[in-house]
C-alpha cells in the first residue's frame, strides 16, 4: 500500500522529537536532580547539616557531571540526523527546562519505509525495564512535533526520557563489558542452536545463510551473528534504538571509546555511591571486526509491515531466511497470529525459528485503543504447532534485563527458550 503524504509527515515529526528528546537530556536532567537541591533547603538547618556531612550536597554535583558526560555522548549521537533522510528544521527556537514550576510539574507528573545503513563496508533497534511496558513500539504521532509547530521545539514527556534512560541502559547490556552476563544468559544459547541446526555447513560457506533478528534493538546479537560467519540482517521499530545502533555500528572506531553513567537517573535501592556513580565504557569490542565475508545490514521499519506486507521484487521475503531468532521480541506483538504466521512464511522449508523471551505482552492495558492479543505460554506453543512449526528444545532460562547488578533491587524473568523448525504448510 502506498504510503501517504501525511504518514511521512507523521514520521518527519515522530522522528524530529526523538532527536529533540536526545538533545533536550540534560537540562531535563539538570532540572531533576536539582530539584532534590531545593529539596535539601526546604528542611531545617540541623536536618541539612547533617546531610551535608554525609556528603550529599557534594553527591548531587557529581550527579551533574555525570549527567553532562551522558549529554555529550548523547549529542553525539543525533549531531547529524540527515543520515537517516529527514529533514530536520534549522530555525527552530530552542526551549530549555529552567526548572519553574510548570516544568517541574511536567516532570513530576509522569512516573517500510526501511532504509538500511552499512557497517563498515561490510555489505551492509526493546526495553524490558520492569515499571514500563517493552521500548518504542509505537512513535507519538502528536501534534506536538518540532516539525509540527513551526517555531516551538517539542518538549519531551517523562515518557520520551524514560524511553531515552532505557537506552542508555540499553548500551550497557549490548556493548558494555558489564552486560556480558546478560548477553551470555540470552545470546549464547540463541547463537548455540543456530549453530547446532548449521553443524554441517563449514565455516566458509556460513555467508550463504540469510539469518534474520526481528527487534534487534542496538544491534549486538545481530553482529554477533554475522561476526560468527553468518548473513546477517537485524530489523529495528524504535528511533531512539536506530539512532544509538547507527552510531555504535558507524562512528565508533575503538573499543572502550565511550563513557556512560547509566544509573544516576534515580537513587532508590542503591548500596553506595559507586552503585550510582559508576561509570561504563562501551563499546567491548571494536564494530568494524567483523570477518572480511560478512554481510551485515539492519533495516528500519515495522517487523510485520517488512516482511509480512506485498512481496517486494527486490526483496522478496517468503521462503528466504535460513533461521530467525527472537530475542525478548515476540511480546511486541498485537497479534501474535501474524508474528507467527511470518515467521512461518519467510522462513526456508526445514528452516529454524530459535526464541528466547518472556511474555510481557507489550501492547496490554494500551491507551491507544490498539487491538491487542495476550496468550499464555501454552497457548503460544499450541499456536505455533497449529501453524506449522515444530517446537523442539525447549527449557526456561532465568535472566535479568539491562539490571543494575549493584542495585538492592533486580527483576528476573523465567524466560522460555526453543528452537522450531518449519516442517508443513501454514494453516
Amino acid at each position: 500500500m502506498p504510503i501517504s503524504p501525511e504518514d511521512v509527515h507523521a514520521e518527519q515529526v515522530a522522528f524530529a522529537n526523538v532527536v529533540a528528546t536526545f538533545q533536550q537530556y540534560a537540562p531535563y536532567a539538570l532540572t531533576a536532580n536539582n530539584r532534590r537541591r531545593k529539596d535539601l533547603f526546604t528542611l531545617p538547618r540541623g536536618d541539612r547539616e547533617v546531610l551535608e556531612s554525609l556528603g550529599y550536597k557534594d553527591k548531587l554535583a557529581e550527579v551533574d557531571k555525570a549527567i553532562q558526560v551522558n549529554a555529550e555522548f548523547l549529542n553525539k549521537i543525533v549531531d547529524n540526523p540527515a543520515i537517516f533522510g529527514h529533514d530536520m528544521e534549522d530555525d527552530e527556537e530552542e526551549e530549555e527546562y529552567n526548572g519553574d514550576e510548570e516544568e517541574e510539574e511536567q516532570m513530576a507528573s509522569g512516573h517500510s519505509h526501511s532504509h538500511e545503513h552499512g557497517s563498515h563496508d561490510h555489505g551492509h533497534s526493546h526495553s524490558h525495564d520492569h515499571s514500563h511496558s517493552h521500548g518504542d513500539h509505537s512513535h507519538s504521532h502528536s501534534g506536538h512535533g518540532i516539525l509540527g509547530q513551526p517555531g516551538r521545539a517539542y518538549r519531551p514527556t517523562e515518557g520520551d526520557m524514560e524511553k531515552l534512560r532505557s537506552t542508555i541502559k540499553q548500551f550497557v547490556r549490548d556493548w558494555g563489558a558489564e552486560g556480558k552476563v546478560e548477553r551470555d544468559a540470552c545470546y549464547e544459547p540463541i547463537k548455540q542452536a543456530l549453530l547446532a541446526k548449521f553443524s554441517d555447513i563449514p565455516l566458509e560457506e556460513r555467508h550463504k545463510l540469510r539469518v534474520l533478528v526481528p527487534g534487534a534493538g542496538l544491534g549486538r546479537l545481530a553482529w554477533d551473528v554475522a561476526s560468527l560467519g553468518f548473513s546477517c540482517q537485524g530489523n529495528e521499530f524504535s528511533h531512539y534504538m536506530l539512532l544509538s545502533s547507527y552510531f555504535i555500528l558507524n562512528r565508533t572506531s575503538s573499543v572502550n571509546q565511550h563513557t556512560l553513567y547509566p544509573y544516576v537517573h534515580s537513587f532508590s535501592n542503591i548500596r553506595d555511591k559507586e552503585g550510582l556513580l559508576r561509570a561504563v565504557t562501551i563499546p567491548d569490542v571494536s564494530p568494524s571486526a567483523l570477518p572480511p565475508t560478512a554481510n551485515f545490514s539492519l533495516v528500519a521499519g515495522d517487523f510485520e509491515e517488512i516482511y509480512g506486507g506485498e512481496p517486494d521484487e527486490d526483496e522478496p521475503q517468503a521462503g528466504q531466511w535460513d533461521a530467525i531468532l527472537t530475542c525478548f521480541f515476540i511480546d511486541t506483538a498485537k497479534n501474535i497470529v501474524n508474528y507467527l504466521r511470518i515467521i512461518h512464511r519467510i522462513l526456508t522449508p526445514g528452516g529454524v525459528w530459535i526464541n528466547l523471551g518472556p511474555l510481557l505482552w507489550h501492547w496490554e492495558n494500551n491507551s491507544t485503543n490498539d487491538p491487542s492479543v495476550e496468550l499464555s505460554l501454552n497457548e503460544v506453543k499450541v499456536l505455533a504447532r497449529k501453524i506449522g512449526l515444530e517446537i523442539s528444545n525447549e527449557r526456561t532460562i532465568d535472566t535479568t534485563y539491562t539490571n543494575n547488578s549493584q542495585s538492592m533491587l533486580g527483576y528476573v524473568y523465567h524466560a522460555e527458550f526453543w528452537t522450531a523448525t518449519k516442517v508443513v504448510p501454514a494453516r
